[in-house]
């Protein structure tokens, strides 16, 4: 009989290894742009759309605000993003990308395939592995 607690028969060490793993790939190549990985991943989100609640932004980055909100005020200092209270209901704060946030959008264009490159994985391998993981993430929701 296998023991099942044993860390080697766990599927959460690996996710978590692994996590940790490509979070040290990604961070050589923001340091080159002064970004952090989750200011990485807010600029991804505002990149695509140009305008989001801070509601909609920590439901996409599966974060509460009380963990976005030092975050995005960082953000904000360094001039990446713009935060607007709504004029019809205050507590909805509306986030925005500035000119320099825009530009970094460029800058970042080879990171994916750096990171690739840096894991010596392939694209179909790492799009099996986000397919997978996506299915299991859609399916806690």
């Amino acid at each position: 009989m296998e023991d099942h607690l044993k860390l080697k028969n766990q599927l959460c060490f690996p996710i978590y290894a692994f996590a940790k793993e490509m979070v040290n790939h990604y961070r050589p190549l923001l340091e080159e742009l002064q970004l952090t990985y989750p200011q990485y991943l807010v600029l991804l989100i505002l990149w695509e759309e140009t305008e989001q609640t801070v509601g909609q932004l920590g439901e996409k980055l599966f974060l509460d605000t009380g963990t976005l909100t030092p975050l995005l005020k960082r953000m904000e200092q360094k001039e990446m993003i713009i935060r607007s209270r709504s004029s019809t209901d205050e507590r909805v704060v509306y986030l925005s990308v500035t000119q320099k946030g825009a530009l970094l959008r460029k800058k970042a264009e080879d990171i994916p395939r750096q990171l690739m490159e840096s894991m010596n994985i392939s694209e179909e391998d790492l799009n099996a592995l986000k397919n997978i993981i996506t299915k299991i993430l859609n399916k806690q929701k």
